[in-house]
């Protein structure tokens, strides 16, 4: 098998399983759970294979796929992986058997529909991380809400149909702008070149005055904002993460959120790179806001998944100042948080989810002396928190400082040159730093150590189960924590080739890029 062959086996696995679902009988959830599982593990050793192959010392495009699909339009079906999907695509492949595991005893109700959904959105988020073509990118991008709005929808909470339409309302209302954006985008290639191209290698070298680089860099920028989310456009998320089953918030928090980081990275900034100079204190004003915002909310709840959800805020607050830094630690700051954000929170809701099935509770007040009753239990949550917290030898730890360094790096020049504000917007993001421990250790002495409240039932602590899928976060959250240089030479070429996309082009500026795929008029 051809290493092009094997990406798009990795794309597709997801659509063979929900076939091979349609054989299963309705009433045999054993074999569903354990094909679903099969599928997802086989998705994840053939992309740690490329993951593997993947040569941190070529630039551009790697295992790369280009066949026409609507070829009048310019339109092709244009996959690929770079130094900026890479580790997103490892992690989404490393969760998908983890959120198939954790579901075997929460979902009981039409469990062939559920991984049917789960099979349907874990293709919809590689689709979107993999495409190098805007419209392909954009069909991935809408496809994601119809098996999310469905998983939250039937299988949620009280609240369900409450959060997933306001999730929905929300998200669609910042895609619309942006497909607005994306015709006149296309269209100016069009009347500049005479080419008809979606491709991103032919739309970054577009020449736009600024007034028109602002309005589209803002539809872009609100429709990627609103998935990470960012403050104030981020209400949706708890009442998504409350509603949603176990499995929903690890896909949430794990993966999609990372869909609107991931958006600014690779078309936000680099197809409006003079807009991007306009918008940038904005951005990281917002991200600071973001991080001290989510981190002052999650100390204050009773709510336990609500806790976890405005720590998200917080965290990818981080992920957005290293973005807009500018700064290659910073950029691969962003990157590693990410992935650690993925790792740290998809496994804290995970054990949300497991103390869920055994007290039905999500209330902190309801809880305590954890440590006595659940020993096992209590150290993977206590590792994760921590993980959580940026302790040291963590991938917390590893993600916050590189993001921090590269922001005082783009700040301290703009000092010596008497612009105080990226320097005052450095300081304060440290303080996130501070908060996170204070939300997540009062969420752990509370959880943990508090008063004792024994149910009436003795609990069992973690099976074999769900000791194996904490295990393998574990071992990840130390893996990047402690060796992060073999993955920041993964993404370094990439996140270089980012910062020279949005800094070495002057205003008005036109960069000559052989066409990617477009056709002729």
């Amino acid at each position: 098998m051809s290493e092009a062959a094997m990406l798009n086996w990795v794309l597709f696995l997801p659509v063979a399983g929900m076939a091979a679902l349609l054989l299963v009988p309705r009433l045999r959830a054993d074999l569903v759970r354990g094909l679903s599982l099969a599928v997802m593990v086989l998705q994840f050793l053939l992309t740690v294979v490329l993951y593997l192959e993947f040569d941190a010392d070529l630039g551009g495009l790697q295992f790369e796929t280009r066949l026409p699909w609507i070829a009048d339009w310019g339109v092709y079906y244009h996959v690929g992986l770079d130094g900026l999907n890479i580790l997103l695509v490892l992690l989404t492949a490393f969760l998908g058997p983890l959120v198939v595991a954790g579901a075997f005893s929460a979902i009981q109700k039409d469990v062939k529909l559920f991984y049917s959904m789960v099979f349907f959105i874990q293709f919809a988020m590689l689709g979107t991380f993999v495409a190098q073509d805007l419209f392909l990118f954009y069909v991935f991008w809408e496809t994601m809400l119809i098996p999310m709005f469905l998983i939250i929808g039937i299988w949620g909470g009280e609240r369900r149909i409450y959060a997933t339409l306001k999730f929905v309302l929300y998200t669609a209302f910042g895609s619309i702008l942006m497909l607005a954006a994306v015709i006149y985008l296309v269209w100016s290639l069009k009347s500049q070149t005479g080419i008809t191209s979606f491709a991103f290698a032919d739309l970054y070298g577009t020449r736009l005055p600024l007034d028109a680089q602002v309005l589209l860099f803002g539809a872009f920028a609100l429709s990627f904002a609103i998935k990470v989310p960012v403050v104030p456009l981020h209400t949706w998320l708890p009442d998504a993460h409350v509603e949603a089953p176990t499995a929903g918030s690890v896909i949430l928090a794990g993966v999609l959120l990372k869909m609107g980081t991931y958006g600014f990275i690779k078309l936000g900034f680099p197809l409006f790179p003079e807009a991007t100079a306009v918008y940038t204190p904005v951005i990281m004003v917002l991200a600071v806001i973001s991080i001290i915002y989510g981190a002052c909310l999650a100390l204050v709840q009773d709510d336990i998944k609500k806790i976890i959800a405005y720590s998200s805020i917080s965290h990818l607050g981080y992920v957005m100042l290293g973005l807009a830094s500018l700064d290659l630690l910073g950029i691969q700051g962003a990157i590693i948080q990410m992935v650690s954000h993925g790792l740290t929170a998809g496994g804290l809701f995970l054990m949300v989810g497991m103390i869920y099935e055994r007290c039905h509770s999500r209330d902190l007040a309801a809880y305590g002396g954890l440590a006595k009753l659940l020993p096992v239990y209590s150290v993977f949550f206590m590792v994760l928190t921590l993980a959580a917290v940026g302790l040291p030898t963590t991938s917390g730890f590893t993600g916050e400082f590189l993001v921090l360094m590269g922001a005082f790096n783009a700040a301290w020049p703009q000092y010596e040159a008497g612009v105080t504000w990226p320097l005052v917007l450095a300081c304060l993001a440290v303080l996130g730093v501070v908060l996170g421990a204070l939300y997540m250790l009062r969420l752990a002495q509370h959880f943990l150590f508090g008063e004792s409240k024994a149910p009436h039932q003795p609990l069992a602590d973690l099976n074999l189960r769900e000791k194996a899928i904490l295990a393998l976060i574990v071992v990840a959250v130390f893996w990047l924590g402690l060796f992060p240089d073999s993955f920041m030479r993964k993404t370094e070429l990439g996140a270089l080739e980012y910062q020279q996309q949005v800094m070495s082009r002057p205003a008005g500026s036109w960069v000559s890029v052989e066409p990617a795929g477009g056709s002729a008029p």
